[in-house]
């Protein structure tokens, strides 16, 4: 009998924040970034391989990546590997993923997640899954995680879910809002119904394609005159002509913000979406002085707070800083306060590096 759930990958970003070591030839979905012995898309996959058949666990990823993908999960079916020709943000990828799959079995019901996430309940995150895919398939919504916030962080999106629970533990979602300043953040803490978005949705491949005519229908129209390709030697060559036409927008500005049918499941599973070295600082392991450490021979001296990063065959020693961020790579050295981390990416942007 065949399992109607399924799991897309999202794996196309380039994760500047994390450069020097993330580069757009090799970004940081690809890396060992909490120095564990896995990437983060090996762990992904990993995660969700306990949930759904492998077979039924798609990645999509750049053009550019696809042979890394490849390598790291040599065990997913190479035809289940799918790549995009240009970045186009998360509705193009949804919606081609989407057309694919219910072309081939008009029951699925998707799983979306990034490749890049840190989990470190597994057995909550698949109970939560198990339960979200219940209620998609037996309500026409469109589901999301959220996550029960633990501070006012200013570099996630939050989302404001209703009073009362329209299925244990789901709620229907009010709004959503962009990453707020700390004030903002504070008495969304304070309030108690507001949760970070943590970008993971669940529903059938039927249901957000019904949103896709409604809320995007350029995007639609141009994945639906596709139909005859999907799961063809053809669907390559026509879906990158398609990708060339498509705009680029989010399916939570594009669909999730405007869309009626839209719930949350407030979740507490261990989540960080490593968007910054201070994140992976947060979920290293950390000596007496608060400082993380990934590398064989880094010598920390009257140092505190720090998150340092160095090949494993090279010395480096660190005296007198507090609260850096320190990453030395063959080619680059990033020293930079932990307080001016969200600059990085500007920083890369200046230097015209990748």
């Amino acid at each position: 009998m065949r399992n109607p759930n399924y799991v897309v990958i999202m794996a196309g970003g380039v994760g500047s924040r994390f450069w020097p070591i993330s580069r757009n030839s090799y970004p940081k979905q690809f890396l060992d970034i909490l120095g564990i012995g896995q990437t983060l898309i090996q762990q992904t996959y990993n995660r969700f391989e306990k949930l759904v058949p492998i077979e039924n666990i798609f990645v999509i990823t750049a053009d550019d990546y696809i042979d890394i993908v490849k390598e790291q999960l040599p065990l997913l079916p190479v035809d289940n590997i799918l790549g995009e020709p240009c970045r186009k943000n998360t509705a193009p990828c949804i919606a081609y993923l989407s057309f694919k799959l219910m072309q081939k079995d008009p029951e699925a019901v998707l799983i979306i997640a990034p490749a890049d996430h840190l989990i470190l309940n597994q057995p909550t995150f698949l109970e939560i899954c198990n339960q979200a895919l219940h209620f998609a398939i037996n309500n026409k919504s469109l589901l999301t995680l959220g996550i029960t916030p633990t501070y006012a962080n200013t570099g996630y999106g939050y989302i404001q879910r209703s009073e009362h629970e329209v299925s244990p533990s789901i709620y229907k979602v009010k709004q959503f809002t962009e990453k707020p300043n700390i004030e903002k953040a504070n008495a969304f803490i304070a309030s108690g119904d507001y949760l970070w978005n943590a970008g993971i949705f669940v529903w059938k491949a039927e249901t957000i394609l019904e949103a896709f005519k409604t809320w995007l229908p350029d995007i639609y129209e141009l994945f639906q005159n596709a139909w005859d390709s999907y799961n063809t030697a053809d669907e390559k060559k026509v879906v990158d002509e398609i990708y060339k036409q498509c705009r680029s927008i989010s399916v939570d500005v594009g669909i999730m913000e405007k869309a009626e049918n839209v719930y949350i499941y407030p979740s507490a599973f261990g989540w960080s979406d490593l968007g910054t070295w201070t994140s992976a600082w947060e979920n290293m392991p950390k000596d007496t002085s608060n400082n993380a450490v990934s590398g064989n021979s880094v010598v920390i001296i009257d140092a505190s707070k720090c998150v340092v990063h160095a090949p494993h065959k090279k010395t480096v020693v660190v005296q007198g800083l507090d609260n850096f961020i320190i990453v030395d790579t063959l080619d680059a050295l990033l020293i930079c306060s932990k307080d001016k981390e969200q600059d990085i990416k500007q920083y890369v942007e200046m230097l015209n590096v990748n």
